[in-house]
């Protein structure tokens, strides 16, 4: 299977080796796109695992896994990337079969040798 985040090569050779600790991502963008990939995957532990531990709390297990797989993920669109920012607009169809989309500038920060989300800003709200 190609890899959800659009790289145009394998799941299992892609963003898999992230999600499952084989290897660290090497960038915020890499981290992001593995973080789609973990939501079409339902990888729940990979996210909140990857979330900076000072909000880790604001997430919930159970939230993240209904959203996970309550929506069908169509496809990742990458805007903008910038060293601690990713700006990017994710496609999917949630109950109905209108497309909806969630665009976000995530922000994200590089401690102890690894990069975890932090937070977001959402430029259509």
């Amino acid at each position: 299977m190609k890899c959800p985040c659009g790289s145009n090569v394998s799941f299992s050779t892609c963003c898999n080796v992230y999600i499952t600790g084989e290897r660290k991502p090497i960038s915020a963008e890499t981290l992001m796109r593995s973080r789609y990939s973990a939501y079409v995957v339902h990888a729940i532990p990979y996210l909140l695992q990857t979330t900076h531990v000072s909000v880790r709390n604001l997430y919930r297990k159970k939230e993240l896994e209904e959203w996970s797989k309550n929506s069908n993920w169509l496809k990742l669109e990458i805007i903008s990337s910038q060293t601690e920012t990713v700006e990017f607009k994710a496609y999917f169809t949630s109950g109905s079969e209108r497309v909806e989309v969630h665009h976000e500038v995530a922000s994200f920060v590089f401690e102890n040798g690894e990069w975890y989300y932090v937070d977001a800003i959402y430029p259509d709200n």
